[in-house]
């Protein structure tokens, strides 16, 4: 018995060696660069595959990462994730034979990193212990995911009493330059009832970084947020990774059973580098020079946030209008993806009445669904107010109606003071879901219309 013990000890031991020695990789491949043509490099390496991150010996001896995108003849097509100076023809190329990870962990809360998961606020980083994470991760089956019945309370009047959110719902807040949308997500990052807020700067001025975590979230939103940046001065390939590197923080908070708030600065930004990635490597322009690959990369990105059986990631995707051009193809596409559009118009802006938010120009797929009916028919008396008093605005302002012709239009004259006084929200004021919409039944409870 005991010899037959040893034997068997002997071949697990021997079969234990053979699989450590059959996974381990016993050599490694060195290329070089052939061809380099702005922030493409044409290397010849064996074994390379796409999604892989490889490094670019410098002549200085700096090591520069680029990821594999494509494939011309033998030579593979890298794009540099950030500069390319030092690199010459014949600088040797080494590859991890892995997608781009970063590490996990609740470390990060209250940091700034770029989508490599460097930190990037001054102060380091201890991963020790971390989770290493692909980036570029698969969206979750459609069968898997829950039906979305909680409401999830963003602290914006607005929003929560006439566009309310779900946990796990994914919103676009489109808008043209200039009307607030900054200042919104920061209001939301402080007064929502979310765990985590993950934070996406995509493209955004360097100076406005700073601006932002000092002045729009403060030390109460840092708190309980992480924030993905990547300036507007880096290359394309890099800004594209960071929309995808905020949504593997939140999968991974997710994952913990947080309750997750996305807010993407903004995916526009996000697209054009896209593009400029998609339009070196050749691909054909189509509408705006867009290639077409980016439209099902939108798809597949924003398909990543959602609910699962352990947590859920409501997600806020801004879309920056160009010249206010609503038929811009990233806000079709966008507005085409996700559950519902926050406008933010310019008009309103003008008037001082922030936050800028045309609510009878926006919608929540799934107002009807999640909220009392209570709730439903004052915000539907607010909605009929609202529009009957703006078809009949310029002959109230021009003094062409005389009261008393339509009762209806006379109570919408009365209440839309108090209704766009119910709508304004200084940045400072903290409202509860409770207290919002308790006040809108309030208001709505004796009107007749």
């Amino acid at each position: 018995m005991l010899e037959q013990s040893k034997e068997k000890s002997i071949e697990y031991v021997k079969k234990q060696a053979f699989e450590i020695i059959n996974s381990t990789k016993l050599y490694s491949f060195k290329g070089t660069v052939s061809k380099l043509l702005g922030l493409t490099v044409e290397v010849k390496l064996p074994g390379l595959k796409i999604g892989d991150l490889c490094f670019i010996e410098t002549t200085a001896g700096e090591r520069k990462p680029a990821e594999v995108v494509a494939f011309k003849g033998e030579n593979a097509q890298l794009l540099l994730l950030y500069d390319g100076a030092g690199i010459g023809q014949g600088s040797l190329v080494t590859t991890t034979g892995k997608a781009i990870s970063i590490p996990m962990g609740d470390f990060l809360l209250g940091r700034l990193i770029s989508p490599l998961g460097e930190p990037i606020d001054g102060k380091p980083l201890d991963i020790r212990g971390a989770k290493w994470v692909n980036i570029d991760n698969d969206p979750p089956d459609a069968f898997d995911r829950p039906i979305i019945k909680t409401v999830f309370s963003t602290g914006v009047r607005a929003i929560d009493a006439m566009l309310t959110l779900g946990a796990g719902q994914r919103m676009g807040l489109f808008a043209g330059s200039g009307v607030g949308k900054s200042t919104m997500l920061g209001m939301i990052a402080r007064n929502s009832d979310a765990d985590v807020n993950v934070v996406a700067l995509i493209g955004e001025r360097g100076r406005e970084v700073k601006e932002f975590i000092e002045n729009s979230l403060g030390e109460e939103g840092m708190r309980k947020s992480v924030i993905v940046c990547s300036t507007g001065d880096q290359p394309p390939l890099i800004r594209q990774k960071c929309l995808l590197s905020a949504t593997s923080v939140c999968e991974y908070f997710r994952d913990q059973g947080k309750k997750v708030f996305l807010m993407t600065d903004t995916v526009t930004r996000c697209a054009m580098a896209g593009r400029e990635v998609g339009l070196s490597i050749g691909e054909p322009p189509t509408i705006k020079g867009y290639p077409p690959s980016i439209f099902s990369w939108l798809q597949r990105a924003l398909e990543r946030s959602g609910n699962s059986e352990k947590g859920s990631i409501t997600a806020l995707y801004t879309v920056l209008m160009e010249g206010d051009d609503i038929t811009d193809p990233v806000v079709d596409t966008v507005r085409g993806i996700v559950d519902g559009h926050i406008f933010l118009s310019r008009k309103i802006a003008e008037m001082n009445h922030y936050p800028a938010i045309d609510v009878l120009g926006s919608i929540s797929r799934l107002f009807t669904e999640i909220v009392t009916d209570e709730h439903k028919e004052a915000a539907n008396k607010m909605r009929k107010i609202m529009s009957l008093y703006r078809e009949n605005k310029d002959l109230i302002d021009v003094g062409m109606y005389n009261p008393g012709t339509n009762p209806k239009l006379d109570i919408a004259i009365e209440l839309m003071p108090q209704i766009n006084a119910f709508l304004q929200q200084r940045t400072s004021d903290s409202v509860t879901m409770e207290s919002t919409i308790g006040t809108l039944i309030s208001m709505m409870k004796d009107v007749d219309i």
